[in-house]
């Protein structure tokens, strides 16, 4: 006698794992290729003080000179964008060879002066397309036991996301990446620190008290018991 009521087979929960694990893969390739997007999208470089070819035409500070004098003479420094901005773009074409391969171009060196933060942008040219990296650099100030003071600029511009223990690196195109991914373009940012030690080896190396505020570099050679 045939069954005339045959079980059905059952689901496997196979087929949900399945579409769970598409549906995850689709989230990672949308959120892959917006990044990739956003990587490519040179940022706006509109608010920062002193940019664009005419940076190069206006006679603002020596800063080399301005720091020498300053530590020679023990007054402050003040520093802005435009001051900043001005000296690279009039200093930085006699410094830049060696600093990329044949296939890159450097349009320019930018800085962005933020609360406690700097943020050093390269403006360049990769095969003809028009790119920007930048890095945030942070000053750290200490004493040593026996009262040697030291300063150092640490690669990061702070918290990437509130109570998570990760820092913003910089950002690659209009993308803020974590501070792990400076490694992939490091090189770069050391070429520019190297064609610029001098002046780097008068305000790190020299100046006693460093504060970055909006649109601001102050620099002092004395501290405050010194004078």
């Amino acid at each position: 006698m045939s069954d005339k009521n045959p079980e059905k087979p059952q689901k496997s929960g196979g087929g949900c794992l399945g579409l769970l694990m598409k549906l995850f893969m689709l989230i990672f390739l949308v959120g892959l290729g917006a990044a990739v997007f956003f990587i490519f999208q040179p940022q706006d470089l509109t608010d920062v003080g002193g940019y664009g070819p005419a940076a190069a035409l206006v006679q603002r500070k020596d800063i080399k000179t301005t720091l020498q004098n300053s530590l020679d003479r023990g007054f402050e420094v003040n520093l802005s964008e435009e001051d900043i901005n001005g000296y690279l773009a009039r200093t930085l074409a006699a410094k830049q060879n060696g600093l990329l391969g044949k296939n890159v171009t450097l349009d320019g060196a930018w800085v962005r002066l933020e609360e406690g933060r700097v943020e050093i942008i390269l403006e360049r040219r990769i095969f003809g397309h028009p790119l920007t990296i930048s890095t945030y650099v942070q000053i750290s100030q200490s004493v040593s036991p026996t009262g040697t003071a030291s300063t150092e600029g640490v690669l990061h511009g702070g918290p990437y996301l509130k109570d998570i223990p990760l820092n913003r690196g910089g950002r690659f195109g209009q993308l803020v990446v974590p501070q792990g991914f400076l490694h992939l373009v490091l090189p770069a940012f050391a070429g520019l620190a190297e064609a610029y030690k001098p002046e780097i080896d008068l305000a790190l190396g020299r100046m006693a008290r460093i504060r970055i505020e909006k649109d601001k570099l102050i620099l002092h050679p004395l501290e405050p018991f010194d004078r």
